[in-house]
């Protein structure tokens, strides 16, 4: 009895312990300051869900999510290009920023001006959005 006792509590502790390790790779990006799910089947019936803190967690429990999204203070963008193989196809500039549309290692796409997307980067003075595929709701 007392080695099942033992056993059973060894294997929740891997378990545990494996989930920690590997939830943080189930999000695109690593988390800035917020995390926000895009949930459901197209951007019509998009429902925004953003989260401070253990946005792993908070996407086992969402679904149909569709992408993902977080912002970062002073991003560096060659750097964060690099890090998610990523390559700017276009770029549209706004009031007080700039637009980048990428190709990336990213497991959401949308079609945009005849391009496949799935990184979008809005960078304002010294604070910036990324999402996959595209920023959801505006910026």
């Amino acid at each position: 009895m007392r080695l099942a006792r033992l056993l059973c509590i060894t294997i929740s502790a891997v378990f545990v312990l494996a989930a920690v390790a590997l939830l943080p790779q189930n999000l695109c990006f690593e988390s800035g300051s917020a995390y926000t799910f895009y949930c459901g089947t197209s951007s019509a019936d998009c429902k925004v869900v953003t989260v401070k803190s253990f946005a792993a967690f908070e996407k086992l429990r969402l679904k149909n999510v569709c992408g993902e999204s977080t912002d970062y203070k002073n991003l560096d963008l060659e750097s964060f290009l690099e890090s998610v193989d990523g390559k700017v196809l276009f770029t549209e500039e706004f009031s007080d920023g700039i637009n980048y549309y990428c190709s990336a290692d990213l497991p959401y796409s949308v079609n945009l001006y005849g391009k496949e997307i799935n990184l979008h980067i809005a960078v304002r003075k010294d604070t910036a959005r990324v999402a996959s595929p595209i920023i959801f709701g505006g910026y």
